[in-house]
């Protein structure tokens, strides 16, 4: 009977020491979501400040005419922002992000080998 004794306690702390690496597992899951981003999570957002500058002209003018909405809009992503801090911007070229189709690509490419 003493073996039976000893044995309940040893079940008890191993539970509650899943349990808790669970609820820890649980806590940094949630509360660190940052560190999953493939940029540095220290870095913080960029300071787009000419795009601001340009968005906030665009609104207190007079809207554009035609030909200076093509001129803008051919200068970078929109009429508004024309190329304003274009060089901070995101986009496939300055990124190191493999899309979904590429991943899966490699993915099969192994398995076929």
């Amino acid at each position: 009977m003493s073996f039976i004794s000893f044995n309940l306690p040893a079940k008890r702390l191993v539970r509650s020491f899943i349990a808790v690496c669970f609820c820890a597992l649980m806590f940094v899951s949630n509360a660190f979501p940052a560190f999953a981003v493939t940029s540095s999570p220290t870095k913080g957002e960029d300071k787009l400040l000419g795009i601001e500058k340009e968005s906030q002209e665009a609104v207190l003018k007079k809207p554009m005419s035609l030909e200076e909405t093509q001129e803008k809009a051919s200068k970078g992503p929109n009429e508004v922002q024309g190329d304003a801090d274009i060089d901070k911007m995101k986009n496939p070229s300055n990124t190191s992000a493999t899309s979904f189709e590429q991943q899966v690509k490699k993915a099969v490419s192994k398995i076929k080998d």
